[in-house]
């Protein structure tokens, strides 16, 4: 059942989230709601999934039970704003965001957190 309603690959268990961030080396993903500070991040994923091949972007829905994989993870202690947006690293947690994020935001935190070497940039 999709909860979300992105076009963006979305994770109904926790088990399925640790399973994809395990077998991609660069994992972007989304914990949010359907609402203004989130939507607009959901735009920025999927415009860039189809610029960045080496990144895998996905969503996962807040108020469900098994986003507490992320709600709970050490890296957003203390976040008050939503949407929480984890960015995986060869299964490890390379960075993590809070609240509304824009194109350029998110363009850095990839270009710092994940190697482009095998991107071109056009």
């Amino acid at each position: 059942m999709k909860m979300l309603h992105t076009n963006l690959h979305e994770f109904e268990t926790a088990a399925e989230l640790e399973k994809y961030i395990s077998e991609n080396e660069n994992v972007m993903v989304c914990c949010g709601r359907m609402g203004p500070m989130c939507i607009p991040v959901y735009g920025v994923m999927e415009e860039l999934e189809e610029e960045r091949e080496n990144i895998k972007f996905a969503v996962m829905a807040f108020d469900w039970p098994e986003a507490g994989i992320i709600r709970n993870d050490p890296a957003c202690r203390g976040f008050m704003g939503l949407p929480f947006t984890m960015y995986y690293k060869n299964g490890q947690v390379a960075h993590a965001t809070s609240s509304i994020q824009n194109m350029q935001q998110v363009n850095a935190i990839l270009d710092e957190h994940f190697s482009t070497s095998n991107v071109e940039n056009v």
